[in-house]
């Protein structure tokens, strides 16, 4: 998901997997190590996001094939949701469904019209192993749901269909990350 502020953080930015990076699409394994490596790995996520000035960005997305993501996502009333979450599990969607603009810094310049929920929770654990629950509503739920699919091994071109579908797939085969051009 994409965002326009760039804070400091102490990270280093790694290169993005890309749509068709095969960990992409396989579930995730859950983090069982709590220690400075995950640290490291959180901060490496937000300044890898806040680089290529995304809203969320998921391990997977590294090329790290753990359970974590990061986020500063605001909800439709602007207010910003700053986070992480280690081994998160997606324990309520529901609401309205909209279908709305989304775009992935792993299908970078592209973005389809996406069904989600306006409210999601979201379980997990923060990078010291303290429990945690985060509820979302409007673009923040959005992108708690995008994150939580990346982990689960997909994206939201697995989520949109027909005709939207193939427009989109069309756009992919023609990138410039694709192409090489």
């Amino acid at each position: 998901m994409r965002n326009g502020s760039i804070p400091g953080t102490h990270g280093r930015v790694r290169p993005l997997t890309l749509l068709g990076g095969p960990l992409l699409h396989e579930p995730c394994g859950a983090v069982s190590d709590f220690g400075p490596e995950l640290a490291a790995l959180v901060e490496d996520l937000f300044a890898t996001m806040y680089a290529a000035e995304g809203v969320g960005l998921a391990a997977n997305q590294i090329g790290v094939p753990l359970r974590v993501f990061v986020y500063d996502c605001p909800d439709d009333e602007e207010v910003r949701h700053l986070g992480h979450v280690v081994n998160p599990r997606l324990v309520e969607a529901d609401g309205l469904v909209l279908r709305g603009p989304e775009g992935c810094l792993s299908l970078p310049g592209l973005e389809a019209p996406t069904e989600r929920y306006d409210h999601a929770v979201v379980e997990g654990f923060t990078a010291t192993g303290e429990p945690l629950t985060i509820h979302g509503t409007g673009f923040f739920a959005r992108c708690l749901q995008h994150e939580c699919d990346h982990v689960d091994g997909r994206t939201y071109a697995d989520r949109v269909e027909g005709r939207r579908h193939r427009r989109l797939m069309r756009q992919v085969a023609r990138a410039s990350w694709r192409t090489g051009g």
